[in-house]
């Protein structure tokens, strides 16, 4: 009897052995384990990253994340995007919801504290979207108008600080808001990258509506986020976007992506090349 119950407990610890080995060995919520990649990108950007009613994704972010995933060995079904908003994209690399970040990721010596970035891959600048028939023609023309952009973002801030400290400026959870409240009168003016307000102006929904202010009030470089430390996989994606610049799917994407809403977009930028 008593050699029955020490084999019996045994048992047991071996059954739970076995069951938190099979719980922790590919662990689904990991960011990469061999067989998915979880990317995080933004799921409401016209021309960048925009999540489809069937489920795909489209855009110039979600053309260069699939393009570094597949030079780091995973197939496009092995992909996983995740919506990663303005203000999570930190928390998420710091966490491990994601391996890499591709969502118009502006890189900033405040951000590159947090995380380290690839790239950049592109170089936009921030410009205005207003109503077609508006007379926001300058950065200074703000003052007193209410102005938006999304919490977390860097434009809006930039505006406030330095162009038109009394803006009204109205901060949104996305452009998406953001756009609607331009529709409604809501707002005045949304503020952030050309390249996004260009997508958003190119929809059918707002065709005619707006227009691009034209303004450079900065030099936006986009970057692919990484967790900070993560020098391996810096390496691999710098290698890969070189890549992508060399054989020509660089320019391919940016044809596919942006050539319906008329963006003049910059050359591609260099690897480790900042502008400020």
């Amino acid at each position: 009897m008593k050699l029955r119950k020490v084999t019996a407990a045994s048992a047991a610890v071996l059954a739970l052995t076995v069951g938190a080995t099979a719980c922790g060995g590919k662990n689904s919520n990991s960011a990469s384990d061999g067989n998915k990649i979880k990317i995080g990108i933004k799921f409401d950007q016209p021309g960048l990253g925009l999540k489809q009613p069937d489920g795909s994704f489209s855009g110039f972010d979600v053309d260069v994340a699939t393009y570094v995933a597949k030079q780091l060995g995973y197939k496009p079904d092995q992909i996983q995007f995740v919506e990663t908003k303005s203000a999570d994209r930190e928390n998420a690399l710091q966490r491990g919801d994601v391996k890499f970040i591709a969502a118009t990721y502006s890189i900033t010596d405040e951000r590159k504290q947090k995380v380290d970035f690839a790239g950049p891959y592109l170089l936009a600048h921030q410009d205005l979207l207003v109503k077609k028939d508006s007379t926001i023609a300058k950065g200074t023309d703000l003052n007193q108008k209410k102005l938006c952009s999304v919490t977390g973002s860097t434009p809006a801030q930039h505006i406030q600080k330095t162009i038109a400290p009394k803006a009204n400026l109205r901060e949104y959870s996305s452009y998406s808001e953001c756009m609607a409240g331009l529709q409604s009168g809501a707002v005045d003016a949304v503020t952030t990258d050309d390249s996004i307000l260009a997508g958003y102006a190119a929809q059918d929904k707002y065709k005619g509506q707006f227009k691009l202010a034209g303004l450079k009030l900065s030099n936006e470089n986009y970057g692919i986020g990484v967790k900070k430390g993560d020098s391996a996989t810096l390496d691999e994606i710098n290698k890969a976007l070189e890549k992508m610049v060399s054989d020509g799917s660089w320019d391919a994407a940016v044809k596919k992506d942006f050539g319906p809403a008329n963006y003049k977009n910059e050359p591609a930028p260099k690897i480790g090349q900042i502008v400020k």
